[in-house]
């Protein structure tokens, strides 16, 4: 297959407000880095990707270009304004993504632990399928309930996928999902649902249970500990 142009958004301007923090939660450290490097990094080694931006808050500048971008010395990313949502950051980052992408990824900030496998599975599904989703499949019993709480049904497990992220578009098929919410007013949950309303299929990559996202205080834990383990292996 021929080589595609790969750019990877990644919001990180929400606030964490469950992780009880005075600072945002992907500045953080786990090991003493910070959470966002940690992400930063498997792209910026990942030769498949070709650009990274990094979606902010504008009061964040400083202390993103001090505690990440300086010390750990990346060369793929560009700095952009969030939004007030994480919907209208994703969108912040497609505009400023370069004209020649082909495909764009989307990737959580404070999913740290990703691995480059994943990554390069995405881009050639995507390449093959034009819209793909990590995901896992789901450990747990789901159960469905009406307004009232009570159980309405239980679906079949082997059904059910947890999502997670990257996910990955071809570039104007994603810009194009963004532009008709915006035209419509509607609010996704993800950026697939929104490819989702076009009717385009969505295909699954199967991920890894580690690939966490980091929303309270135990998820550090949790991450430190994997993280340690994965260091142990090399």
């Amino acid at each position: 297959m021929e080589r595609q142009f790969t750019s990877v958004i990644i919001p990180a301007a929400g606030q964490g407000r469950r992780m009880n923090s005075t600072i945002n939660k992907q500045y953080l450290t786990l090991n003493e880095k910070p959470i966002l490097a940690y992400t930063l990094d498997v792209f910026e080694k990942c030769s498949m990707i070709n650009e990274i931006v990094l979606v902010i808050n504008k009061d964040e500048f400083k202390i993103c270009e001090h505690q990440v971008l300086k010390p750990y010395h990346y060369t793929k990313v560009q700095l952009v304004e969030g939004g007030d949502t994480r919907q209208q950051s994703v969108y912040a980052g497609l505009k400023a993504v370069n004209s020649k992408a082909d495909i764009v990824m989307v990737h959580d900030g404070a999913r740290p632990i990703i691995q480059e496998s994943v990554i390069i599975k995405s881009i050639y599904e995507t390449m093959e399928h034009q819209a793909t989703v990590v995901g896992v499949p789901a450990k747990n019993t789901i159960k469905v309930i009406n307004a009232s709480g009570f159980v309405e049904y239980t679906p079949n497990r082997d059904y059910l996928i947890e999502i997670q992220t990257p996910q990955t578009f071809e570039h104007q098929l994603l810009r194009r999902a963004h532009e008709n919410a915006i035209e419509e007013g509607v609010e996704g949950t993800d950026d697939a649902f929104l490819v989702e309303r076009l009717r385009c299929p969505v295909k699954i990559v199967i991920g890894q249970y580690t690939n966490i996202k980091i929303t309270t205080p135990e998820d550090l834990i949790i991450a430190e500990s994997i993280i340690k383990r994965y260091e142990k292996k090399r």
